[in-house]
Parts: C-alpha cells; structure tokens; sequence
C-alpha cells in the first residue's frame, strides 16, 4: 500500500474493549493497529468485485450485518452518546 509523505489523522470512537483485543492483535503480528486500520479500510474503499476476492474476515461481516436491525442500532448509538 503506497504511503503519502502526508498522513492525514483519522478520529474514531471505538469501543475499550475492542480497541483492547485490537491491540493484542497486533502486537501478536508485529504491526500497529493504525496499519491493522489503514488495511481494513483499503480492503473495504476497493470494492471487490466478487465474494472469492472477499478477504475471509470481510465476508464473515456482511453475514453479520445482512440481517441487522439498522434502526434499533441507531437507537442504541444515540442512547449510550448522548445520553
């Protein structure tokens, strides 16, 4: 993946928890979560054209999320942020 010589900052509220296990991954393969992020997000911006180029993770979850109550998820977002 090339690199800018410029790297823009990217915030995001993720929960502890899973920022926790996100760093053990990482540290287990050597890398920083920023990359662990950066790759994700290159996978997901490229759109792949078929579910065999789908990495195993990425299909695992659209499975997760096909089924989702995208209304009661909104509900629960507003209710633990705002109060």
């Amino acid at each position: 993946m090339p690199h800018n010589t410029y790297m823009p900052k990217l915030t995001l509220s993720v929960d502890a928890e899973v920022v926790r296990r996100a760093k053990v991954y990482a540290e287990g393969r050597g890398v920083s979560v920023s990359a662990l992020v950066e790759t994700f997000l290159d996978l997901v911006a490229r759109g792949r054209s078929s579910e065999e180029e789908t990495p195993p993770v990425l299909a695992r979850l659209r499975g997760v999320l096909r089924d989702a109550d995208v209304e009661a998820h909104r509900a629960y977002l507003e209710r633990k942020h705002l109060g």
